[in-house]
C-alpha cells in the first residue's frame, strides 16, 4: 500500500481527526455487538499514547440527514471509554461551536467522540463545505474506517482535501490480508461465492476467476448456475436473465483450466421458513413445486471438503444457504468450519459470511475476517476504494 500510515505522522499535541466505523448495533440504548469498536482500538490506543488529542467520528444507521434520537452516538461513547477504560468526552454536533470548544478542552491522550456525522445531508453527498467544518478543528486525519471507504463520503474523502491524510492499523490490516489471498494468493486457490443473485457477485466472479483454480458456486447464485446446465431448480430463486452470462462463465472457466464446483446434491423445502417440511435430494430430483434452500446437501459438503483440504488459500463471499434458519444452514457452516480447520490462508469478506463464521463459533480461527461487507466486495471486484484513494501518497 503505497499510503503514509501512523508511522509517518508526529502526532504528540496534535489534534487528529479519526475516521472510524461504529456502525454497531443497539437495543434498548446498549451496544449488542461491539466487535467494529474494538476493532479500531489499536489506532486509537497509539494514538493516545503518542499524546495525540484524538477526535473520532463515524456515522450509525439510516438517519437520512437529520437528528435521529435513537441514534446518538452516546451508548457508542460508553461502550468505548469501558473498552480503553479512560474518560471519552461526547459531543452532541459533530461540526460547529460546541465541537470547536470540547476540542479546545482536549488534553493530550485524550478522546472526543462527535456526533453521528449522517445527521447531516453533507455527509453523505460528500458537500465540500460540510467536509471542511468537520475538518477545521484538527490537523491530522486518520482513516481507520474500513466498513466505508467504498463510499465517497464527505467523512471518508471530503476532509483529505482539508488536512494531511493517512491509514490506520484496521485499514492497513484490511488491505494486507485481502491483498495476499486475492492479488497475490498462494497456490492451489479456492474462491467461494455464495449469496442470493449471480448479479450481485458477477464482478467479484470475473475478477478472481482468472487468480482462482477452484471457483465454489452455493447459495442462490448456484441455482441459476444449475439452471444454465439444464437442470430443473423448482420454486428456487434464480434469475432467468443472467443464464446465458452464468454459461459463459463455466465455458470461460473450462477454456482456463479453472473448475467450477457446483452442488451434487442439496436441501430442499416446501417454504423458506423455519419448520417447513425439507429434505436433502440429487440436483435432477428437486420437486418442482420445492424450493432448494442450502447447496449443502451431504455429497456436496463431502465435495466441499475434499476440495477445500487441499488449497493453500481460500476467500469466501456469500452463504451458501439460508444459513439464518437452523435447518438450511449445514451447508454454511460446513464451509465455515473447514476454513478454520484449514492450514491455508483463510479469508472471510461480507457481512453475511462474518456472520456465519460467528454463528459458527470459528471466528477466532480463520486467518482474517473482514470488517467491511460492501468495502471487502469492492476490493474482490478489483475496484478502487475511495476512501483508500483519498489518502496521501508515501513519497518516492
Amino acid at each position: 500500500m503505497n499510503k503514509k500510515t501512523l508511522k509517518d505522522f508526529d502526532f504528540a499535541g496534535k489534534r487528529v481527526l479519526v475516521r472510524v466505523d461504529f456502525n454497531v448495533p443497539l437495543e434498548g440504548g446498549e451496544v449488542t455487538d461491539n466487535t467494529r469498536i474494538e476493532a479500531a482500538l489499536p489506532t486509537i490506543k497509539y494514538l493516545i499514547r503518542e499524546e495525540a488529542k484524538v477526535i473520532l467520528m463515524s456515522h450509525l444507521g439510516r438517519p437520512g440527514g437529520q437528528v435521529v434520537e435513537e441514534l446518538r452516538m452516546d451508548p457508542v461513547g460508553e461502550e468505548l471509554a469501558n473498552l480503553l477504560g479512560q474518560e471519552v468526552l461526547k459531543a452532541d454536533d459533530c461540526i460547529g461551536s460546541e465541537v470547536a470548544e470540547a476540542v479546545s478542552r482536549l488534553d493530550k491522550g485524550g478522546v472526543l467522540l462527535l456526533e453521528n456525522t449522517r445527521f447531516h445531508p453533507g455527509e453523505k453527498e460528500n458537500d465540500p463545505e460540510f467536509a471542511k467544518e468537520l475538518a477545521q478543528n484538527a490537523d491530522i486525519f486518520i482513516s481507520d474506517a474500513f466498513g466505508a471507504v467504498h463510499r465517497a463520503h464527505a467523512s471518508t474523502v471530503g476532509v483529505t482535501e482539508y488536512l494531511p491524510a493517512g491509514a490506520g492499523f484496521l485499514i492497513q490490516r484490511e488491505l494486507n490480508s485481502l491483498g495476499k489471498a486475492v492479488e497475490n494468493p498462494e497456490k492451489p486457490y479456492a474462491a467461494i461465492i455464495g449469496g442470493a443473485k449471480v448479479s450481485d457477485k458477477m464482478s467479484v466472479i470475473k475478477n478472481i476467476l482468472p487468480r482462482c483454480d477452484y471457483l465454489l458456486v452455493g447459495g442462490g447464485i448456484a441455482n441459476t448456475f444449475l439452471l444454465a446446465q439444464g437442470y430443473e431448480v423448482g420454486e428456487s430463486l434464480v434469475e432467468e436473465d443472467m443464464v446465458d452470462l452464468a454459461r459463459e462463465i463455466m465455458s470461460e472457466a473450462e477454456s482456463q483450466g479453472k473448475e467450477v464446483v457446483l452442488p451434487i446434491d442439496v436441501v430442499v423445502a416446501e417454504k423458506l421458513e423455519a419448520g417447513s417440511p425439507h429434505k436433502s435430494v440429487p440436483i435432477d430430483e428437486v420437486p418442482a413445486d420445492w424450493q432448494i434452500v442450502d447447496s449443502g446437501g451431504p455429497k456436496s459438503i463431502e465435495k466441499y471438503k475434499e476440495i477445500l483440504s487441499k488449497c493453500k488459500t481460500i476467500t469466501w463471499n456469500g452463504p451458501v444457504g439460508v444459513f439464518e434458519i437452523d435447518e438450511f444452514a449445514k451447508g454454511t457452516m460446513a464451509i465455515a468450519k473447514t476454513l478454520a480447520a484449514s492450514e491455508g490462508y483463510t479469508v472471510v469478506g461480507g457481512g453475511e459470511s462474518a456472520a456465519a463464521v460467528k454463528k459458527a463459533g470459528v471466528e477466532k480461527e480463520v486467518s482474517h475476517v473482514s470488517t467491511g461487507g460492501g468495502a471487502s466486495l469492492q476490493f474482490f471486484e478489483g475496484k478502487p476504494l475511495p476512501g483508500v484513494e483519498a489518502l496521501d501518497n508515501l513519497e518516492e
